[in-house]
This record gives C-alpha cells, structure tokens and sequence, in this order.
C-alpha cells in the first residue's frame, strides 16, 4: 500500500462535494492557509491529500470549504479504515486495493462501488486523522495549544475555530430513498439496504431494530385484543397473558440477535476491526506521555474522575431519585382527591376527572426526564471522559436509572404496595398514549415545522443572491447548514427502551398496551424517516455490528419483566387457590419458575 500513495495524484477532473467544512466567520487568512494546505498535502508530509474547494456565499465571504477526493484516493482509504466488501466468491473480506479485482462489482470506472455513505465516513475520518507535527500552536490563534500527535480538527473544533463539518445530501439519491421509504402508506418491510448504503449501518440497525420490535408486538396485540374485551372487568384472569408476556420478552431478545448478525455480516461490519479509539474532543487534562501509544497526549488521573462520579454525580442522581418519587406521593395524592370528588358528585364530568392526574404526571414525567438528560449530559461531560465509550456508557447509565424509576415507579407501588389492579390499569394506559403524542409531537412534528418555516426563508434570500456558483450547490449548503444536527440514536432507543418496559412488565392488566405500541411504532418509522431525511443535517455513517449497550439494557428489562410477571402470576387468586395452606410454597414455586 505504500507504493500507492506514491503515485496518487490530488488531481480530480470532476470534483463532487461530498463533506462541507465550515470556519467561524472572520477566521484569519493564515489560519485558513495553513488548514487547506494540511488537507491537501500528501500523506507523507502528514496531509490528508484530499481535495477542497471554497463556496463563496452571498455576502462573499469564503468561510465554507467543500472537500472531495479522487477515486483512487477513496479506495485507499477503505483500506485504512478496514471496510469489509463482498467478494465475487461470495465470502466476507477486508477491502484491500491490492486485491480489489477479487471483489464483486469492483470495476477500475465504477464510481459506485463505494456508498456515498462509506466515501464520507473515509473522508471523515482521514480529516480527524490530520496530526500536529511540529507546530506549537495554530497558525494566528496563539492561544490555541497543538503538541505532535494531537488531533488538529479536534483542536479547531474546541478553539472555536471550527463550527462544524457534515456531509451533504445527495438530491437524486434521497428522493429516491424518500419515495421507497415514506413517500407512500404501504404494508411492507422497509429498504433497510437502501437506509444503510445512505446514512451508515448505525441509523439503519436502528429502524431495522424498530421495525423488528413493531412486528414483534404483533402477537402481544392479536392476544391482546380478545382478553381485553372478554376479560374487561376481571382485572384477576391475567395468569395466561403474564405467563405469555414473560416467555415473549426473553424469547424476541434472543430472536433479534441473530437477525441483527445476519444484517451486519451482509454490510461487513460483523467482521469489520474496532478502529483504535481516539480520547474525545472535550476531554482535557495535563500533558503527558500515553502508556499505550507512546504518543504526547492530555492525562488526566482516573483517582479525580472517581471522586467527581462518586462524591458529585452519584449524590446528584439519588437526589433526583428522591425527588422523582416525591413528585409521585404527590400524584397519588392527587388520585386519592379525584376519587373523593367522584364519589361525591357521581357525574360524567367527575368520571373525566378521574383521568386528570395521570395526565398531568405523564406529562410532569416527560418535563423532568428532558430536564434531568441536560443535568446528566452536563455531568457526565464534567467528569471527563477520555474516550467517547466510556462517555457514552456512563450518560446511558444516568439516564436509564432515573427514567427507569420515574416512569415505573408508580405502577410498581400501585402493583405491589396498594394491590389496586384498576387504578394500575388506568394509570399505565395513560403514561402510555400520553408519552407516545408527547414524543411524537416533541421528535418530529414541531423540527418538520420549524425546518419548514427556515426553508422558506433562506429560498427567499437565494433568490436575490447574484453569483457565478452554482446556484443549486450554493442553495443546498446554506439549507443544510442550518439544519438541526442529528445527535445519534440515543433518544430513539431510549423511547424504545420506555416502551418496551411499559409492554413487558405490567400489560398484563392493559392488554391493549401491545395494540398502541404497535400503532405508535408504525408512525414512528414515518415519523423518524422524515425526520432523517428533511429536518436534520445527514450524519456521518458510523459502521456498527450491533446495537451496543442498548442490547444489555432491553436485557435487563427482560429480567425485571420476568420476575414482575412472576410475581403477578403468585399474586393472582387462581394461583393463591392452589396453595390455600402454606404462603411459603407459593413463594418457593413462583421463585423456582423465575
């Protein structure tokens, strides 16, 4: 491979855009110099050798760059990022450009053997591998520290100096995927290929986990149905359906990961290497020499991270927790005056009234789970992190403990401590419905209307702009630009998560809980699908072999499912029935079940 790099050329006659930097406005010419000199210079003097091109705006101010790379360019860069392609054999392998011959559809003029997805993933990553050498600092910002090794896009994004990069849109291509996807109601599996070759295997396991979590509901509905009707007043004939439900929440688990390895195998990210992770962008410490790498890099003592976690964040969520079940005394107290003011009034306004403070906790519930992700998100960040992993791991943990308890705590007292199987059912038909047109609302509808709104505007001052560019690229980069940024799967898994905690642990007693999931989940891939591909800026693809922690999370709820429904079914009267002597039996047979 290092032959090749010899004779590639930077030259491209047909420059295509595919990755949009842009710099703060006012940024130094000196800076901006030295940045494309770096991007564009070979590898061997530590460039990135790439092409970039700059996009005079209306105001002419030369802020914004497009970055290209040749064709040959790109297929050395699947190399050095371990793409795994199919081989005309059939068989798996790690693309290499010694061998491309070997693979399938590999043709020295197709331009399509690489996904636009890949080719930008390759670019974006050979950008965040542009290192300092011997420079101090950057060029005309002496305040911005560099030290060899460091990350330069990395060190451009936390000066400031960077506002961000992103990959374009491909017009012809997304109205294509747009028309497969949501452009017409139909009854059918969605073009996960399709979804992967545009916007990565990340954004495609996840509607590929959401449509398998949809179709999955579909027997918890078809049972569900016939048992609400026929059983609607006999909260005690749930033995059946709890026994089914926790047999149904392990087994879909264990069925979605051998869906989820035939997918990844047939994209090549099964067998795709980790890349060596990189410490994050806003992890800093004192300077220092990494044991692993022996590279100069922040180090920061893992001694001062623990005490921040365990002296700082972990008093903070169980304060949150504590305050998360204050707020639910108070619900039930609000329950208790509704029931009062019924009893006295007995009229149809009263019976509405029963519903009022389920409502309004559903919808304190959603306020508080927002407010308390921008307080872990902050401390998650404060306790600095080295690599995004562990970032991330730790975040999720924060978040799943407290909107675990904060949604599920009272269904749990209700279940367990007040023995009320009617005002459970009520209560979890309600958090339901009310969370779904909360986040459906919050998600999708309200950005569509907003990047709407924003659309209108920027045609309208494209219209007035007079330039030689092109005015379609031009017009795309401004619209794109100010796009919201999609920031990953998090929030999608996490309703998921919710979801399928509401579904598994107590539906049993609201055996439609199944049906509104599924009508949700339908409107959801809708939803989600026009959200990704008209509200949000296109993300990098990041290649996946799974749904990462996600997986051990939908796990642990499977767990708690199975030893709610357990417990259920001890408690149930028809089961009490058949040890009417000894309690302790009970208690042995439903332990020894679970």
């Amino acid at each position: 491979m290092a032959e090749s790099w010899s004779f590639l050329d930077t030259f491209e006659p047909n420059f295509r855009p595919l990755v949009v930097i842009e710099l703060a406005k006012g940024t130094k010419e000196e800076t901006i110099e030295w940045f494309t000199k770096r991007i564009v210079d070979k590898k061997a003097n530590g460039g990135a050798q790439l092409l970039v091109k700059p996009l005079v705006t209306e105001n002419g101010d030369e802020n914004i760059y497009l970055v290209g790379a040749s064709h040959l360019r790109l297929l050395l860069g699947a190399e050095t990022v371990g793409l795994v392609k199919e081989c005309n054999d059939n068989s798996m392998r790690t693309f290499t450009y010694s061998s491309r011959k070997t693979f399938k559809d590999f043709a020295d003029d197709n331009h399509n053997f690489l996904t636009m997805a890949e080719c930008q993933y390759i670019i974006k990553h050979e950008l965040e591998n542009l290192r300092a050498k011997d420079e101090k600092m950057i060029p005309g910002y002496p305040q911005a520290k560099l030290y060899p090794g460091k990350s330069i896009v990395r060190r451009l994004l936390t000066s400031g100096i960077l506002v961000q990069i992103f990959p374009l849109h491909d017009s012809e291509e997304l109205k294509k995927l747009r028309h497969s996807w949501y452009g017409q109601v139909k009854v059918g599996y969605q073009p996960l290929d399709e979804i992967r070759c545009y916007f990565g295997e990340t954004i495609a396991l996840y509607f590929g986990f959401l449509e398998y979590f949809t179709f999955a509901l579909i027997p918890m509905a078809v049972i569900g149905i016939p048992y609400y009707v026929f059983a609607w007043e006999d909260y005690d004939k749930y033995v059946m359906f709890a026994t089914f439900n926790l047999l149904w929440s392990t087994v879909i688990l264990e069925v979605w990961k051998r869906i989820c390895a035939i997918m990844t195998y047939r994209w090549g990210t099964l067998l795709m290497k980790r890349q060596f992770e990189e410490p994050r962008p806003g992890f800093h410490g004192v300077l220092g020499i990494n044991p692993v790498t022996g590279r100069e890099e922040p180090v920061y003592s893992s001694i001062k991270r623990q005490i921040r976690i365990y002296l700082v964040s972990v008093p903070f969520v169980c304060l949150c927790l504590y305050f998360s079940l204050y707020v639910m005394m108070i619900y039930f107290d609000l329950e208790q005056w509704a029931l009062d003011y019924h009893e006295e009034n007995e009229s149809n306004f009263s019976s509405l009234m029963l519903f009022v403070p389920s409502i309004i906790y559903a919808v304190v519930i959603e306020i508080m789970n927002r407010i308390y992700r921008y307080a872990a998100e902050f401390l998650t960040s404060w306790e600095n992190h080295r690599l995004e992993s562990s970032y991330q791991n730790h975040l999720i943990l924060k978040v799943l403990v407290f909107n675990f308890l904060n949604c599920f705590a009272s269904l749990f007292y209700i279940a367990f401590v007040l023995f009320d199987m009617k005002l459970l059912r009520q209560s979890l038909a309600t958090l339901l419905i009310t969370s779904q047109i909360l986040n459906q609302f919050a998600e999708s509808l309200l950005p569509y209307w907003l990047q709407k709104r924003h659309k209108k505007r920027v045609k309208k001052r494209m219209c007035s702009l007079k330039t030689d560019t092109d005015l379609s690229l031009v017009e795309q980069v401004n619209l794109e630009k100010e796009m919201g940024t999609y920031f990953g799967t998090f929030d999608d898994y996490l309703e998921l998560f919710l979801q399928f905690g509401y579904v598994s642990l107590f539906s049993c007693v609201y055996p439609l809980a199944a049906v509104f999931a599924v009508l949700n989940n339908i409107t959801e891939i809708y939803s989600d699908a026009l959200k990704m591909c008209r509200v949000y800026k296109r993300p990098f693809a990041e290649p996946t072999a799974n749904i990462g922690v996600w997986q051990l999370a939908f796990e642990t709820m499977s767990v708690i499912s199975v030893v709610t429904n357990c417990i259920l079914i001890g408690m149930s009267p028809q089961v009490n029935a058949l040890f009417p002597d000894s309690k302790m039996d009970l208690i042995l047979t439903v332990a020894l079940v679970e």
